[in-house]
């Protein structure tokens, strides 16, 4: 955001990131984002809070955060190969009036070799990673075929929406 042009203060309340389970996986994000701009109510006058959230889904399931390293390298061993979406929610909020949206991405990976999964798994750790991987990282680097829709939005935050939608807000 600062590179766009921004000049802003991160502020982190933790939110549990649960939601209803009938809610479709598609708006899970946004959901999420909402539920984050809540609690940070109420806005001061002339503040306007952003906050966001990032789901990848394969097969209509969400693969969220892994557990532990089994867990991300059975993620990983799932998106191999395949085509899956990265839907990032955002909230926006003002004193007077907010607004959400999301933005999708799909990501298509290669056929990731098991010592390509184990390595970058023991190497970068990602268990703080929705689908356990970071494009930005190694993996991505190297398996990463192709992307349809916005990097920054796999990265974590679609920039280039965020900066019109802000000016439109």
């Amino acid at each position: 955001m600062q590179e766009a042009g921004f000049d802003f203060t991160v502020r982190s309340i933790p939110v549990k990131e649960t939601y209803p389970k009938p809610l479709p996986v598609d708006s899970v994000a946004e959901y999420l984002a909402r539920k984050k701009a809540d609690a940070h109510r109420p806005v001061k006058p002339g503040e306007v809070v952003l906050t966001a959230d990032t789901v990848v889904i394969l097969d209509e399931e969400i693969l969220g955060k892994p557990t532990d390293e089994r867990e991300a390298r059975e993620m990983l061993h799932r998106l191999s190969g395949r085509t899956h979406k990265v839907i990032t929610g955002v909230a926006l909020l003002h004193h007077q009036k907010e607004k959400s949206f999301s933005e999708t991405t799909h990501v298509t990976f290669k056929v990731l070799l098991d010592k390509e999964i184990n390595d970058y798994v023991k190497n970068y750790r990602p268990l703080d990673k929705a689908g356990s991987y970071g494009i930005q990282e190694w993996l991505g680097l190297i398996g990463v075929e192709s992307i349809a829709g916005s990097y920054f939005n796999v990265v974590g935050l679609p920039v280039h929406r965020v900066y019109r939608e802000l000016f439109d807000f």
